[in-house]
């Protein structure tokens, strides 16, 4: 079974995926977030996912974000419209950045690191690994629904 993790933004939704064996996580795809739910609903229609992580924006003193009600708004819509499926906070406090610089280190062109799509689409895949980390490490975040 797969975990997908979201990196929700208001305009653009990054999401990455497990590998059936939960061992690579990567970049799935960035949608419109206007479409969230539809590409949510098609993907789980689709392939078998144990849950699902959502990045939860915090400042550097640990207080959440501007956008963390967003987020606390998505997670709720999210628990409403599939029931029965774990939803977990990760926190996400660097992962733009270090998307940006896995980007660089990887020899992305600077056109392709230019688009913002790209790097919620790598932000995503950085939340799923810390997730994975931890569940590995025994440290797994409690979940709010399932």
């Amino acid at each position: 079974m797969r975990i997908l993790a979201i990196d929700y933004g208001t305009v653009r939704t990054g999401i990455a995926a497990t590998d059936p064996q939960q061992i690579i996580a990567s970049g799935l795809t960035t949608v419109p977030t206007a479409t969230i739910f539809d590409f949510l609903t098609d993907y789980l229609k689709k392939e078998k996912v144990e849950g699902i992580v959502v990045g939860e924006p915090k400042h550097l003193d640990n207080t959440p974000a501007q956008s963390a009600q967003a987020v606390d708004k998505f997670t709720t819509q999210l628990q409403a419209k599939f029931p029965g499926l774990p939803i977990y906070k990760v926190d996400e406090r660097f992962t733009s950045r270090m998307a940006f610089q896995s980007m660089i280190d990887g020899g992305v062109s600077k056109k392709d690191r230019r688009n913002k799509g790209t790097i919620d689409m790598v932000s995503a895949a950085l939340i799923l690994q810390t997730f994975m980390e931890m569940k590995k490490d025994g440290r797994l975040p409690p979940s709010i629904s399932g």
